[in-house]
């Protein structure tokens, strides 16, 4: 039982992964763990695998690496930010109600709302700092805003949550078939290190109806980056205020783009679903 590694399943608005504490476990190839945990039927089953490690700045408590599903690392994730929020406070790990977390685009700073009795985290808000507009080079050199997918054209807004986003609004996001266009549009040439793509419908005002293509998972129940991304859009383009109710498969988040600062709030839950005990692959 000498690779035999605890974990625990988390998901936030039905995105789901598989959680890691490497303070006291180490994984010596996380990108390899999570293709094989990552899958269905033989594995745990979720959109990939987050590392809990030690922060390589003294301006974090905690560090955060994530791994999609098809074992290529994320530069961030909003649902598992929150998540880790949550493992921390509850399992006892850090009892401060405000956690800085490094990730691979910035320190992220999460606030966490708790229950009366202050036992449980109920919701977390994360400072996803500013949207950026002006196209990475390495991430769309020749995005137009018009892409093309299985002989159908598609406008949409590219803004950077410190990765990428694309997002297409439609008039109705159910009639999509995500699995068709989300993987065409992710690998576009417009993108050299692929995107995450969002198909979005204003339903009522405030209110976005979002289905997320998700780079290196496909389709995902949630993304909170994609959430953040498209209530950005959403503004940007004059489909709504300032503040979103994003409403993806899996359920709800708020995000603010705030006046004041220019940073994005995103706040929404984080649920435990289990822990177990796997061995690592040969």
């Amino acid at each position: 039982m000498a690779n035999s590694i605890e974990f625990t399943k988390m998901h936030g608005a039905g995105n789901d992964y598989i959680y890691v504490n490497t303070y006291i476990y180490n994984i010596d190839d996380p990108a390899k763990v999570a293709k094989e945990w990552s899958r269905y039927h033989t594995g745990v089953g979720s959109d990939g695998l987050v590392l809990i490690c030690k922060p390589t700045t003294a301006a974090a408590d905690f560090r955060m690496r994530i791994f999609n599903a098809d074992g290529s690392e994320a530069m961030m994730c909003g649902n598992a930010s929150r998540c880790i929020g949550k493992y921390l406070y509850e399992k006892g790990i850090c009892k401060k109600s405000s956690i800085k977390l490094e990730t691979l685009s910035g320190v992220k700073v999460l606030e966490l709302h708790l229950s009366k009795d202050g036992k449980h985290v109920d919701t977390v808000t994360v400072d996803m700092l500013e949207p950026r507009f002006n196209v990475p080079e390495q991430y769309a050199p020749d995005c137009t805003g018009q892409l093309n997918a299985a002989f159908r054209s598609f406008k949409g807004t590219f803004v950077s949550m410190g990765n990428p986003h694309f997002v297409i609004f439609v008039d109705n996001v159910e009639d999509i078939d995500i699995t068709r266009f989300g993987p065409i549009l992710e690998n576009d040439k417009a993108f050299p290190q692929r995107c995450n793509i969002e198909f979005a419908q204003v339903t009522t005002q405030n209110t976005i109806r979002t289905r997320v293509w998700e780079r290196g998972s496909g389709v995902t129940m949630a993304c909170g980056t994609g959430a953040c991304a498209t209530a950005v859009a959403a503004y940007k383009t004059g489909r709504s205020g300032r503040t979103s109710t994003i409403v993806m498969d899996g359920g709800s988040l708020e995000i603010t783009w705030s006046e004041a600062d220019s940073h994005v709030y995103m706040t929404g839950p984080a649920e435990f679903v289990f822990d177990g005990r796997m061995e690592l692959p040969e």
